[in-house]
């Protein structure tokens, strides 16, 4: 445990710092074009790598090649073939698939832009500079590709650090490109015909550089590995027909959600065409959203998904379902705090990421409508990752497939909101979609691996929401006797980060105290998790 309590440390800090330049990121980014119509045709483009990257890459690397690279471990090179094969196989993949993609440019732009059929989507001038935007961010495929197959095979063989620290790099070249746009052409927002080609070169490069740097970064740290690297296009041998059937399913699986994130892109592309909030405000509240996700969930999952597969390689099921109780509560005691702190400070954090309050509270209402998903996709992570340590991609793949289809039909039919409150809309169908997918996939996990102590995890939820609540309301209290939305914590960005954490530190003394209160046996792991951030330690 205590190995797993220093992993957790290490990828909870690397992730805290990455995720905090990241919203500094798109904090200047705001201060350099705004939140309007030239940063979401800038959001939509730089989302495409995401996008495509996450559909050849992404599941398919975090399904298999942890598990295939434990297994291949064991074997008397400790794996080198097989990894020096691997290499090769994605290095020609990713360049296939990022030339594909620069070539189509102009198509994937309409395809997330353009909106739904009888609704109004990017204007033609948007979808120009949309383009523009794409041609510099798509090769980002390839370096974003490099840093995911160097990290996993980092992490399978516990160098867990690097591929977590390594995106501050990529945030940090960013942030210097953009700042550097707000001394040349100064700051505010940029109506779309107001972009020169100069603007747009230098948006477009900073975002594509730092992405460069970052798996340049993360390839120094290789030498950790002790592994001689080679090309070797010998495929044949290295199991890729159970790597081709693992991936398949993985593949699609990640297939149906970005058709999903298609259906939800154009919807906020329709409310950007009327000035209401769209992609850039909905981008910058999942940005919060998925903070404790990022620091919390894969802190603490990531170890536990190697050492699950290790379990199951080595034939030790029983300690499985521990380890998923574990794992779930322990995230869930942090996850249910995050939620309530920032439902609280709502206003104040979203105004972090605008340019007025005004907008800070058309962003709280997108914001609060992705915290109900919160908690349900902390358990999600644990439960998805056990099945591919079992070599199970098929089974996650229907469970998504269900998520997909019910955050698609939801985005769909936020089309009759009013514009003002569609992204919203968009956010709600998006988290009521995780919240059933999370359901469905535990029993199907019961099924597969016997008993989970879901009563277990279900009682440890009922406690942390029992404090959650007048927690959230303290906080929420706070917000209020600091003048609300308007008072200072929505006046300014600084004053607005400032009031987040008055906000959030209310709601956790008042959290932990009712936990302590209520004797949770959860608050010793988390306890000695975070006594080690602290110097002393």
């Amino acid at each position: 445990m205590s190995g797993i309590g220093r992993a957790s440390v290490l990828i909870g800090a690397g992730t805290l710092v990455s995720r905090v330049t990241g919203l500094l990121r798109s904090i200047v980014l705001v201060a350099a074009i705004g939140a309007a119509a030239s940063a979401d045709a800038f959001n939509v483009a730089n989302q495409l790598p995401n996008s495509i990257y996450m559909i050849v890459s992404t599941g398919i690397l975090t399904a298999v090649i942890v598990p295939q690279i434990v297994m291949a471990s064991r074997a008397q090179d400790g794996g080198q073939a097989f990894i020096s094969k691997l290499f090769t196989l994605g290095t020609v993949i990713l360049l296939a698939v990022t030339a594909l993609a620069v070539v189509a440019a102009p198509l994937l732009v309409n395809l997330y832009a353009s909106g739904l059929p009888g609704s109004q989507g990017f204007s033609p001038e948007q979808l120009e500079l949309a383009t523009t935007f794409a041609y510099w961010c798509l090769p980002q495929i390839f370096f974003y590709g490099l840093y995911a197959i160097v990290g996993e095979t980092l992490n399978a063989r516990r160098i867990f650090g690097p591929f977590t620290w390594a995106p501050i790099v990529n945030n940090i070249v960013s942030i210097a490109g953009f700042t550097l746009f707000i001394v040349l052409f100064g700051g505010g927002q940029k109506p779309v015909a107001s972009m020169t080609p100069a603007m747009t070169t230098l948006i477009g490069a900073s975002a594509t550089l730092g992405i460069v740097l970052q798996a340049v970064v993360l390839l120094l740290f290789w030498r950790r590995t002790r592994l001689a690297l080679h090309a070797d296009f010998r495929w044949r041998g290295m199991g890729l027909g159970l790597i081709g059937r693992l991936a398949g399913w993985t593949f699609l699986m990640v297939l149906v959600g970005q058709l999903a994130a298609i259906v939800q892109t154009n919807v906020f592309a329709t409310a950007s065409a009327v000035h209401e909030p769209g992609q850039t405000i909905a981008g910058n509240a999942g940005l919060i959203f998925i903070l404790p996700y990022s620091i919390i969930a894969l802190s603490i999952g990531t170890p536990y998904f190697t050492q699950l597969s290790e379990h199951v390689s080595a034939g030790r099921h029983a300690e499985v379902p521990r380890d998923i109780s574990t794992s779930v509560r322990v995230t869930a005691l942090l996850i249910v705090l995050s939620t309530a702190a920032l439902a609280a400070a709502a206003v104040p954090v979203s105004r972090v990421f605008t340019t007025s309050s005004d907008q800070a509270v058309d962003a709280a209402l997108v914001l609060g409508a992705y915290l109900v998903g919160l908690v349900p996709i902390g358990i999600l992570f644990t439960v998805q990752r056990t099945f591919y340590a079992y070599n199970d991609t098929r089974t996650p793949f229907f469970f998504t497939l269900v998520q997909a289809a019910i955050a698609a039909g939801l985005a769909a039919a936020a089309l009759a909101l009013p514009p003002e409150i569609r992204a919203a809309g968009v956010a709600l169908g998006q988290s009521v979609s995780i919240l059933v997918q999370v359901i469905l996939a535990t029993i199907l996990l019961r099924r597969k691996v016997g008993a989970l102590r879901v009563r277990v995890w279900m009682l440890s939820l009922a406690r942390f929401v029992a404090a959650a609540i007048p927690a959230g309301a303290a906080g929420w209290l706070t917000f209020e006797l600091l003048g609300g939305v308007d008072g200072w914590t929505a006046s300014s960005v600084v004053l607005g980060a400032l009031g987040t954490v008055v906000i959030g530190g209310v709601t956790a003394v008042v959290y932990f105290a009712l936990l302590a209160l209520l004797r949770t046996p959860e608050l010793a792991p988390v306890g000695t998790l975070l006594r080690r951030f602290l110097p002393t330690r």
